[in-house]
């Protein structure tokens, strides 16, 4: 009490300017030991004392718990959706056959067709707008990287000197990614050999590869933000970056012209594939998918083998291996969760995890014979098989089996194994009845559409499914959301 009293007293017999100056120190007294307080909570943390250990012992818990949780959620959902999933169809006009589709976001789906047409449609009011195709360079100097810009609108030349226009007819757009962080999307361009590129999510035009592929690309796969790489029926696969300055000259172009133009760049790197143990016309690249965790990349050819490259800023061969059912492998996804390769074949989807031995690859029939694996899909513990005969087959690859029909009764009479399986079958779409149709196939009364494409929106309670006729001379297309 003696010290209280010494201070009143000294207080008390300080003149009223000091006392002033006093009270205004007062506050920058008070920042300064909230801001000493701070660091030693800083150091207390960065010391990770008993008392910060006891707090995080607390709610870590707690938080794993939650995420337990969401993830089980997601795969109960997961393995319940397909059985209640109802379809609406769109039309989509005189479109040719869907080959591929992404969500650009809820209610948005870009789309590429076999006419060579790339278009967004909204699901929610079936609304098509197409999208301007972007075409090579008109001069085909030499160089590499930035040429310039070429105004949209004109008429390009083709990258194979006798490859004529009507050889490009009847491709069309096979493959369509977006990046990681869903800036930009890549496609086929005008030119079924070049590589697109657009911003997203206005789609303005950012730049062409178009001296890379001498045929069709038939698949791409994103390895970062910025780089995308291209596989084509020619047997070789082309790395492309899109840098800083090819962004910059998309900008400026976008802000100062009233046409959109954009920059055609020249690949990084051109890589083919293994011919020596095989016939060297047939390996035509089919299909790709990036595994992030590892930097690699799959790749499947026609002639029935399986190829693993190191994808970072180059392309460096790992192993190639023969699969199991080698015909018609044209589709293949990657599980990050489940660290294996999912290859559909002309009755079978095979499960490859390269690090295994070959004798390992585990292959499921999909009791369709004859039509084809056309699309595949991994979205939690589901792999998502769309078919030929234009059915929807979802294997569980943790009970590994087929999910079955919640309205069969448990138990019941089954003629065979495959009889009580959940499958979805796609609705009737369009069909052109013109001379093809009425000179060979005006006596069959339907065709099945084929499932060329499927994706799952952000919350994995819609699936998009497209395609059309299997028949290669065919025209038609079928497009529907499930939900």
């Amino acid at each position: 009490m003696a010290r209280k009293t010494v201070s009143r007293k000294r207080k008390a017999g300080e003149p009223k300017d000091q006392q002033q100056l006093g009270w205004c120190q007062a506050p920058h007294k008070r920042s300064r030991v909230s801001c000493s307080s701070r660091h030693a909570q800083q150091w207390w943390c960065s010391r990770r004392s008993v008392v910060c250990a006891l707090r995080g012992r607390e709610f870590r818990p707690q938080q794993q718990h939650e995420l337990r949780l969401q993830r089980s959620l997601r795969g109960f959902a997961a393995g319940r959706l397909p059985g209640i999933l109802k379809e609406r169809e769109f039309s989509l006009g005189r479109l040719n056959k869907v080959f591929a589709s992404q969500w650009l976001n809820h209610r948005q789906v870009v789309c590429g067709t076999k006419c060579n047409t790339l278009f967004v449609a909204d699901v929610l009011t079936g609304q098509i707008t197409r999208i301007p195709m972007l075409k090579d360079r008109e001069c085909r100097g030499g160089g590499s990287g930035v040429v310039g810009t070429v105004v949209a609108g004109r008429h390009y030349h083709s990258t194979a000197g006798s490859r004529s226009r009507m050889d490009q007819q009847g491709c069309g757009i096979h493959a369509i990614e977006l990046n990681p962080s869903r800036t930009l999307l890549a496609t086929g361009g005008d030119n079924p050999n070049s590589l697109a590129i657009y911003q997203l999510p206005t789609l303005d035009p950012v730049c062409v590869g178009d001296d890379g592929h001498n045929d069709w690309i038939f698949s791409i796969a994103w390895i970062s933000d910025n780089m995308a790489v291209s596989g084509s029926r020619d047997g070789s696969m082309g790395l492309w970056e899109v840098t800083e300055e090819v962004m910059s000259q998309a900008e400026r172009s976008q802000n100062e012209e009233s046409v959109p133009s954009y920059a055609h760049i020249s690949h990084r790197a051109l890589k083919d594939i293994p011919k020596e143990y095989t016939n060297p016309y047939n390996c035509k690249v089919r299909a790709l998918a990036f595994n992030n965790n590892h930097k690699e990349l799959g790749a499947v050819s026609l002639d029935g083998y399986f190829h693993l490259w190191k994808a970072e800023h180059n392309l460096c061969k790992i192993l190639s291996t023969k699969l199991p059912h080698c015909k018609e492998n044209v589709c293949l996804a990657y599980g990050q969760d489940w660290s294996v390769y999912a290859v559909g074949s002309q009755a079978h989807v095979s499960f490859l995890d390269p690090r295994q031995p070959t004798h390992s690859i585990k292959s499921v029939n999909s009791r369709e014979r004859g039509s084809g694996i056309r699309s595949v899909s991994f979205y939690e513990h589901i792999v998502t098989v769309g078919t030929g005969q234009g059915s929807l087959l979802f294997y569980d690859i943790r009970a590994q089996r087929f999910l079955e029909n919640p309205l069969n009764p448990a138990g019941g009479y089954r003629k065979c194994p495959g009889d009580g399986i959940l499958k979805l079958t796609t609705g009737k779409g369009w069909l052109n009845h013109d001379e093809t149709w009425r000179s060979y196939f005006s006596d069959i009364h339907s065709f099945p559409n084929a499932v060329y494409t499927h994706c799952y929106d952000d919350s994995g309670t819609k699936l998009f499914v497209a395609g059309g006729p299997l028949c290669s001379g065919l025209h038609g297309n079928y497009a529907g959301l499930w939900s």
